[in-house]
């Protein structure tokens, strides 16, 4: 797996990169060497915020953890990372090379087969939108993310509150 450790509002040691190294090797197992991870550390004031993202053949695992020590936080993300991994394995399987993910121990975790059921469909029409209009319609909503036409360019577009206060754009890519 190729491994890159980044740092924002800081400089990640070289004891961190190593220990980044050694933890995501827990995940070669599920991953071949075509995979790629990125490691981003960011130091807050009080904590420090470790986000890990690994790419597997355009499938992509995700997980982010606080906490007041750098490694502490990088292992809470690889652990959220095993659990995404373990809950998904049966539809995850399909999209792994060879159909299987290898055996896991799952003993001290009951067995749990997650049904996605659909509750609701909603139709909205996409009206040509700026970005700053698309995410005030989405705060008066009270909604979490917002679609929408972007006036700009005419593509689809999504808009997101994020947890730190800020927001997100997604723009699919043809």
């Amino acid at each position: 797996m190729n491994i890159t450790v980044v740092g924002r509002k800081c400089t990640p040691r070289d004891s961190f990169k190593e220990r980044a190294e050694k933890k995501l090797a827990k995940l070669d197992k599920f991953f071949g060497d075509e995979a790629s991870a990125k490691v981003t550390a960011t130091v807050e004031k009080k904590f420090q915020t470790v986000e890990v993202t690994v790419d597997n053949n355009g499938m992509f695992f995700r997980a982010q953890a606080k906490a007041e020590n750098m490694n502490d936080a990088l292992d809470e993300c690889v652990d959220l990372l095993i659990r995404q991994i373990r809950k998904n394995r049966t539809k995850l399987e399909k999209r792994f090379r060879g159909g299987t993910i290898p055996e896991i121990d799952t003993a001290d975790e009951p067995e749990e087969e997650t049904q996605f059921e659909v509750v609701r469909t909603k139709v909205i029409p996409l009206k040509p939108q700026s970005v700053d209009e698309a995410i005030l319609q989405m705060n008066m909503l009270g909604h979490k993310f917002y679609m929408f036409r972007n006036s700009a360019d005419g593509a689809v577009a999504l808009v997101y509150s994020r947890d730190d206060g800020g927001y997100g754009l997604i723009i699919p890519q043809e």
